[in-house]
């Protein structure tokens, strides 16, 4: 079984206005030990440069990168893996692109499509939206009790994500994640790096 190397999970995400590799480079100073590249509307050519440069600081650092919905960008980078959406390419397909020593999480909404990611021989499972609010203004979030239906339902580790303060971190990972991915409380912190501290010394506890 694939074991996640902290119950944080960070998210390299343009949204609070920084620049990726320095948010990286704060990530990986805090602590930070497995990121996901998210550039949604980055050029195909400055999304590889990105996580050129990224994988080569988590090799340093000992950290794992995982890019976000492209198999091509992960594998020349360099990257430990890629996180697919149900809209991206399928999991078997990936799977064969990318080869087995390439991690490969998959983010579901219901009991079946993790059941369904797990089967297939995913190595994670991300789950969410898990609270209202987030990046994605989300109206109602999925809760606890459907996560702990997933945790029932795989064997294979579960990052939560959707909505997720620091606050929320000890109940969320009570009800089964094995990390928590968290956007908007972290990249709009006054002090990033200080906020990713006090994450993983939540998680920790």
């Amino acid at each position: 079984m694939t074991r996640l190397p902290s119950h944080f999970y960070a998210m390299i995400d343009p949204a609070g206005g920084h620049e990726p590799v320095s948010l990286a480079e704060t990530f990986l100073d805090a602590g930070a030990r497995i990121m996901q590249l998210r550039l949604k509307d980055a050029p195909g050519r400055d999304f590889l440069a990105a996580a050129r440069a990224i994988a080569g600081l988590c090799r340093i650092r000992g950290a794992i990168l995982i890019v976000n919905d492209r198999v091509d960008i992960a594998i020349l980078a360099g990257a430990h893996g890629v996180h697919l959406g149900q809209e991206d390419l399928p999991l078997e397909a990936a799977r064969r692109i990318a080869g087995h020593d390439m991690l490969i999480g998959i983010s579901t909404h219901t009991v079946e499509q993790a059941r369904a990611a797990d089967d297939g021989g995913a190595d994670y499972v991300g789950f969410g939206p898990m609270y209202s609010g987030g990046l994605k203004n989300i109206a109602a979030g999925m809760g606890l009790d459907k996560l702990r239906a997933i945790r029932a339902a795989v064997r294979i580790p579960i990052v939560a994500i959707g909505g997720i303060t620091q606050a929320r971190v000890p109940e969320t990972l009570a009800a089964g994640a094995d990390a928590v991915a968290i956007i908007t409380d972290v990249v709009n912190a006054p002090d990033i790096g200080a906020k990713v501290r006090s994450i993983l010394a939540l998680a920790r506890a």
